[in-house]
């Protein structure tokens, strides 16, 4: 396995529709592999085949419950609603304030190209919609209610400083 370079927005690739998978080869198997690798060293919870420039319908997600692998993954059902932080690693540096649905359900094909169904709430929910998103092309970015905003990492912890409560 390696790990690959993340295409940053503004790479064309990122904003292009991806092919559908026919079938599971020696090349899309060590493609997941890097994906999944690449995923965990850049610290992200979800990675999109464009993002490693490959115009496959593949993305990897793990939310802190284990590696999730969806090919040709379809969004069939939505419902509730989520507003939160969001960031991308193909948007470094950057987050923004996104609605998604708070519950989705995915029909998908797992490694070995069996059909399965996940559902998920919560932050999965809203990796399901932001991977599945790159799939199409599109970006977080789009939409966003209030911009792009820098991150800033909050130092106290760093320095030692501890908190009382009084």
């Amino acid at each position: 396995m390696a790990i690959r370079q993340v295409r940053e927005i503004g790479d064309d690739i990122l904003t292009k529709q991806c092919k559908d998978v026919p079938r599971m080869t020696l090349r899309t198997k060590i493609l997941i592999g890097d994906m999944l690798e690449t995923m965990y060293e850049y610290h992200g919870v979800g990675l999109a085949a464009p993002q490693v420039g490959v115009l496959k319908r593949i993305v990897v997600i793990d939310v802190g419950e284990g590696p999730i692998v969806l090919i040709n993954p379809e969004i069939v059902e939505t419902s509730g609603e989520q507003t939160g932080e969001e960031g991308c690693l193909s948007v470094p540096g950057k987050w923004g304030i996104v609605t998604r649905p708070n519950h989705v359900k995915v029909r998908a094909l797992d490694q070995e190209m069996n059909p399965i169904e996940l559902e998920g709430e919560g932050l999965l929910a809203r990796a399901f919609c932001h991977e599945i998103d790159h799939l199409s092309g599109q970006l977080y970015v789009d939409k966003t209610e209030d911009g792009l905003h820098d991150v800033t990492y909050d130092n106290e912890e760093d320095e030692g400083e501890e908190e009382t409560e009084e």
